[in-house]
């Protein structure tokens, strides 16, 4: 390599270098967490708490459940729309639940730490609800082709909220193992913040529901067909039974500690 090529090389790397600091100056990393967490305010079906930050929101699906005898108010709404689809809203609480386990110190210095944690919660507070025996787990409120041929406020909704369920005679282990995965993070989480007993009872539900997917195996959108134009199985059940195993296993608060996942993953049941 020449020196004039050598200079230029240089020259190039420091240019670039300084492009790639000027560019992360200007992102506000700290405020992106702030507004992702807002987001989910936003998004929150039920009865709202009093500290509620957006507050152009009110109550709405205050009568989920009601028609099938069950309550199951509370929960994310899935996005513009008003229907609470289960196996998104668990993923979306396990990775939050995962962010703070691996990034929680620096999510606290921003000042976030307590919304994150009440974002969690607000999630698993309706899994609990929607989880009304070992092996039943109601899965999807509302119904999406009604609902995306109007535009209207949740708190004024005028669509279908009938509520949909999985069990042994009609398994859902996808929706289910997420479910479990969600909870059982979850629980960890809880359970470093000082909340045993909150940590305690989600690891309850977490172990029944994943000993509900493994048992009783089957594609959550056969036995709840009414997802399938918007969250159907892609790739099958394996994948969430194998991300939930060692999850629910619970016998370790640091994530690296854990388990790793048994041979039943693997196993087909006939």
């Amino acid at each position: 390599m020449s020196d004039v090529t050598g200079r230029f090389v240089l020259a190039a790397a420091v240019v670039a270098v300084s492009l790639v600091m000027a560019s992360a100056a200007r992102h506000d990393y700290g405020d992106a967490l702030s507004k992702s967490l807002l987001y989910f305010e936003s998004q929150r079906s039920g009865r709202l708490p009093y500290n509620q930050r957006v507050r152009w929101r009110g109550h709405s699906g205050l009568t989920d459940g009601l028609e099938q005898g069950v309550d199951l108010v509370g929960g994310y709404y899935d996005a513009g729309d008003h229907v609470k689809f289960g196996l998104p809203m668990a993923f979306t609480v396990t990775m939050l639940s995962w962010a703070v386990l691996e990034y929680g110190d620096q999510i606290a210095a921003a000042g976030e730490g307590a919304h994150a944690l009440q974002s969690i919660k607000w999630g698993t507070d309706y899994f609990i609800k929607a989880h009304t025996a070992p092996n039943e787990l109601w899965t999807q409120v509302g119904d999406g082709d009604s609902d995306h041929y109007c535009w209207q406020r949740p708190e004024d909704m005028t669509t279908s909220r009938r509520a949909y369920k999985v069990d042994a005679e009609h398994p859902g282990s996808e929706v289910a193992a997420e479910t479990a995965a969600a909870m059982a993070a979850a629980s960890i989480v809880f359970r470093r913040a000082g909340d045993a007993h909150y940590a305690h009872l989600l690891l309850h539900h977490a172990q029944q529901l994943f000993e509900f997917a493994d048992k009783y195996r089957g594609r959550y959108d056969a036995s709840v067909r009414v997802v399938k134009s918007y969250y159907p199985s892609a790739s099958g059940y394996n994948d969430e039974l194998l991300w939930a195993s060692p999850s629910s296993a619970g016998t370790s608060s640091t994530p690296a500690s854990r388990s790793s996942p048994p041979s039943c993953c693997w196993r087909r049941r006939t």
